[in-house]
């Protein structure tokens, strides 16, 4: 063989080997599903293992069925149809291998009730948090009924065939014990809620395989068969985890249909008043919940959608969405909003059912911009105050804020919340949390990373962060110290009247 000849092989051979190494690399990359069922669409996002979004699909869902004596459903079989919508638009953008889906975390809705039968199909529409029957003990009036569970033991039934649940989305009218993260052996317990040992779930733990993903499920969904399902936990929970919320001098505000507060810890303190304990997304950790604020960035979306298809004929000629068009208009507002003040009880506090919301202070200069700025600065102001009542009774200094939900987009609430808190507010690539803290289960349970920890420092990046500015933060000290954090107690009065005539 001539030099040429020789020199061709090789040219030849490191060209195969490059190709071979370039296809190996395709190969070993590898994708997990993170689902986020939230109050108001489902969401399911699929992300590399770094946490970088590769696709994603989404799902409003139907606006909810209202009746008397304080039922509300979601109408249908809404949470899994969604889900399934969602999905398919998710793996219809999806650019990689199908087959280099390694697993999926479910995240769904907490506080919820759903009946199923004993070959796990809806009894009846699923119960919505804000369902007055879900802060009671269940009632067995239907004999189709066999199992009781959460929105989380409903999909994973969808999903794996399988009757098992998480124990981390077991809060509220469920004979659980928060200590051991198991059912109660107390029989007198057990009796208090009203559901039978066998008409509940097994319980696993956060980062535990629930099961596999069925060929229905898989052809319904586009998703792979037998992929593993994994246990995250509640909404708040798992949002939190993907808020990469570890640290115990750090609170999170999440802003979603329900506003709170989370600090992580150790300990379950029972018979607290500023703040209740949740399950955390890691096992055997807790989470301490601020008292929030209810149809809290609905109130938003409210106020938004009063104001017609004008602005959205504005927004759209201006090249921005509503939101967007509210805030930049609103940037032009002092802070204060020239003293008008808004109060967020929208839907009013199960132990002072007269409050309703309240914008207080107009005069005539204040505009449509004023009145968005207004309901942004409450909800900070509102978090604030729960949230020092929390670290007091915690007996904590926070040094930061995290914040959480799409309405961390906006730059201008961003740095209300820095202002209000005096304390710089930073926020995530993926204001959307919750799905990348299911994803951050997967990669726990599949031994990507060793555990919660580094996955979260792996996988949950912070996008920027938000300083305070100084002339802001003494006025809104002042204005919450004198009047804001006390208003409540010189309008009750005149709401007590009031809900008398209109109830």
């Amino acid at each position: 063989m001539d030099i040429y000849s020789l020199w061709t092989v090789v040219i030849w051979y490191a060209k195969a080997n490059l190709t071979e190494k370039k296809v190996s690399m395709q190969m070993t990359k590898k994708y997990i599903i993170g689902i986020d069922g939230g109050s108001q669409s489902s969401k399911v996002v699929i992300f590399d293992l770094e946490g970088t979004i590769v696709s994603e699909g989404k799902c409003d869902l139907q606006p909810m069925h209202l009746a008397e004596n304080g039922v509300v459903e979601h109408p249908d079989d809404d949470l899994w149809d969604s889900l399934i919508v969602a999905s398919k638009a998710a793996m219809d953008n999806f650019p990689g291998n199908k087959a280099d889906i390694i697993g999926l975390g479910l995240c769904t809705i907490r506080f919820c009730r759903a009946l199923l039968k004993k070959d796990g199909s809806l009894a009846s529409p699923v119960m919505s948090w804000m369902d007055a029957r879900v802060s009671k003990p269940y009632v067995h009036e239907d004999a189709d009924v066999a199992y009781v569970t959460t929105t989380s033991g409903y999909v994973t039934q969808r999903l794996t065939g399988e009757f098992v649940d998480t124990a981390a989305n077991y809060q509220g009218q469920w004979p659980i014990d928060t200590d051991t993260w198991a059912w109660s052996e107390d029989e007198t317990v057990i009796q208090q809620f009203g559901i039978p040992r066998e008409m509940l779930f097994e319980l696993q733990m956060p980062g535990s395989i629930l099961g596999q993903v069925t060929k229905e499920a898989a052809h319904a969904m586009g998703i792979p068969e037998g992929i593993p399902v994994v246990a995250t936990a509640n909404d708040k929970a798992v949002e939190a985890l993907g808020a990469g919320l570890l640290a115990e001098n750090t609170a999170l505000i999440s802003l979603g249909t329900y506003i709170a507060a989370m600090i992580p810890g150790h300990d379950n303190p029972k018979g607290t008043t500023a703040f209740w304990t949740n399950f955390a997304s890691t096992p055997h950790q807790y989470l301490y919940e601020s008292n929030g604020i209810r149809r809290g960035m609905w109130t938003v979306s409210w106020f938004k959608e009063l104001l017609g298809d004008d602005i959205m004929l504005k927004a759209h000629q201006d090249g921005h969405s509503v939101e967007e068009y509210l805030n930049r208009e609103a940037q032009q507002v002092p802070a204060g909003s020239d003293g008008l003040m808004t109060v967020l009880d929208w839907l009013a506090p199960d132990d002072a059912p007269y409050r309703k919301g309240m914008m207080i202070g107009f005069d005539a200069r204040h505009t449509r911009a004023h009145m968005y700025r207004s309901i942004l600065e409450a909800i900070a102001l509102t978090m604030k105050n729960r949230v020092d009542e929390m670290s007091a009774e915690l007996g904590i200094t926070l040094d930061k804020i995290i914040i959480s939900g799409g309405g961390s987009n906006s730059a201008l609430l961003m740095q209300i919340f820095a202002d209000v808190f005096g304390i710089p507010a930073m926020r995530n690539e993926v204001n959307g949390s919750a799905s990348i803290g299911a994803a951050i289960c997967v990669a726990v349970a599949l031994g990507v990373y060793p555990n919660f920890e580094i996955a979260t420092s792996k996988m949950a990046r912070m996008r920027d962060q938000f300083e305070v500015q100084e002339g802001n933060q003494v006025l809104y000290r002042r204005i919450n110290q004198e009047v804001y954090r006390d208003i409540t107690k010189s309008t009750d009065t005149i709401l007590k009247k009031a809900a008398t005539i209109f109830s």
